[in-house]
């Protein structure tokens, strides 16, 4: 036997149920004030107006190894239209070169923290002495264009 009364959809108020939902969730699996932080901050960095720069090589990927070589830099190329960033990441911090050579102003995205802004000179290089960790990106403005690389592993 089935005893289910059948909805009337004129009775049934979905936003109801979303509210209703939403309470029991943040009581049952509450949402950590550090998380909710980090997801602000995160949001914070994005760029509407800002190209995305495609990864075109990574040496850990692309790169043959070689023998013995030990602590070897990371080479990495980004590709957005015309403009291409080349990257070199060691653990003592990273330096590149901007292609078309052009002024730029770097940022290094790695979490809720801001970095001090890098300059890129006439000829497009740039170099950091702070050693990355965890995941990062960079952001480049150059001109009044706005360029961000994928999100990487240091």
């Amino acid at each position: 036997m089935n005893d289910e009364v059948p909805l009337d959809d004129e009775e049934f108020d979905a936003g109801l149920l979303e509210e209703e939902l939403r309470r029991a969730a943040v009581i049952l699996d509450p949402l950590p004030a550090e998380l909710r932080q980090i997801a602000v901050e995160a949001y914070a960095l994005h760029d509407l107006d800002a190209r995305i720069a495609e990864l075109t090589f990574d040496s850990v990927v692309d790169a043959i190894p070689v023998r013995g070589a030990g602590d070897v830099p990371r080479m990495l190329t980004f590709r957005a239209g015309e403009v291409t960033v080349d990257v070199e990441v060691t653990a003592q911090g990273l330096m590149g070169q901007v292609l078309p050579p052009q002024p730029a102003r770097i940022e290094v995205l790695s979490g809720p923290q801001s970095a001090a802004p890098l300059l890129a000179d006439d000829m497009g290089r740039f170099t950091t002495d702070a050693p990355l960790s965890g995941p990062f990106a960079l952001r480049l403005r150059t001109g009044g264009e706005v360029v961000v690389t994928e999100w990487l592993r240091a």
